[in-house]
């Protein structure tokens, strides 16, 4: 199952920047994964000072 960015995402752009596959990008309220490009590997989890991102 895909990663999901909650609304807890402050948009600072870490998370898209440490996606290996290019699967963030920034969205109308906050960034959002591409649930249909996303590995689950959690590096975007990882580095999400917010700890928004949720697996």
């Amino acid at each position: 199952m895909a990663h999901v960015i909650n609304d807890g995402c402050v948009s600072c752009g870490a998370c898209e920047a440490e996606c290996p596959v290019g699967a963030i990008s920034e969205g109308a309220a906050h960034y959002e994964i591409d649930a249909d490009v996303c590995i689950d590997c959690g590096a975007c989890a990882a580095t999400c000072p917010t700890g928004s991102i949720e697996g």
